[in-house]
């Protein structure tokens, strides 16, 4: 099981009040929900090992020099040498440091690469796999490596973190016409604001289904487009072409990586904390309850 944590946190930080607090008045409402998120996710699906993937940097150079306007709007402050300072509430910010501690301490493994997202730990973590895997995560990016053949399918929260979806290819294909090898092409035709990838201006998510469908993969989409005689409309061929060096590009920023570079690390489930008088420390200091013990409670079974 990988969790794609900061968008696991973010959920958390979102769904469960700012008025659970610390015994300071800090609020603890990300840290806590994460730990509830856990330890139901322990408890419902019983992995054999567990890794909370994390951004090491959440807007990779080597992305923005592709794609200048990827995640652009997000930038809360320009970092020279990077990564730059992502926008993020104010009282979120202080809580990532407690989650990264009380993870440590649990004995989740926590894993990141320098000059990549957790969307490319996950990739490459998914591609070593030699057993099925469960991407959670509120990130339609990472449809694109469900793989029904592997094993691998995405969970994905609807509703705060309460309910998932399982996500496999034939949900795929009924919801957006493709399974889960043709999501990336999907996705970088049809664009994402949130991310600042523009698109192909004018080709939304179903004219992006069809043109998949009838030319089998971009390749085929920009072959066509540049072959006088295919099927395309006028006005799709005009489209593709003008965007051509958006699609050149596109494709390395939007898929996710599946070589990075990994430390050692054990993904094993802990019964048992790794180190429980830090774990202790930490309960107190934070108030976390119900929430670490629930988790504990999971991990123990």
């Amino acid at each position: 099981m990988l969790l794609d944590t900061a968008s696991l946190y973010f959920r958390a930080y979102f769904g469960v009040p700012d008025t659970v607090r610390a015994p300071d008045g800090t609020p603890v409402n990300a840290v806590r929900g994460l730990l509830d998120f856990i330890a139901r996710l322990v408890q419902d699906h019983q992995p054999d090992s567990l890794v909370a993937c994390m951004d090491a940097d959440w807007r990779p150079q080597w992305r923005v020099d592709l794609i200048p306007s990827y995640k652009a709007h997000r930038v809360a402050e320009e970092v020279e040498g990077g990564p730059d300072e992502e926008e993020t509430p104010d009282t979120l910010s202080p809580q990532v440091p407690v989650i990264e501690s009380v993870l440590d301490a649990v004995g989740i493994a926590r894993v990141g690469a320098a000059g990549y997202e957790a969307d490319d730990v996950i990739g490459t973590l998914t591609a070593r796999a030699s057993g099925p895997v469960d991407i959670v995560t509120g990130d339609r990016d990472l449809y694109q490596l469900v793989d029904d053949r592997r094993g691998v399918r995405v969970l994905y929260p609807l509703k705060g973190v309460g309910t998932l979806q399982a996500v496999d290819e034939s949900l795929l294909r009924e919801k957006y016409g493709v399974d889960g090898a043709h999501y990336a092409d999907l996705a970088l035709l049809r664009g994402d604001p949130s991310d600042g990838l523009p698109g192909v201006p004018g080709v939304g998510e179903k004219t992006a289904a069809k043109l998949l469908a009838a030319h089998g993969d971009l390749a085929g989409i920009v072959a066509a487009a540049q072959d006088p005689a295919s099927k395309l409309t006028p006005a799709q061929r005009k489209r593709l072409l003008e965007a051509s060096s958006y699609l050149e590009v596109a494709p390395k920023v939007v898929r996710v990586a599946s070589d990075v570079p990994l430390g050692s690390f054990d993904a094993a489930l802990p019964r048992e904390p790794r180190d429980p008088m830090t774990l202790e420390v930490l309960a107190e200091q934070w108030g976390l309850g119900g929430s670490l013990q629930r988790l504990l409670a999971a991990l123990a079974v």
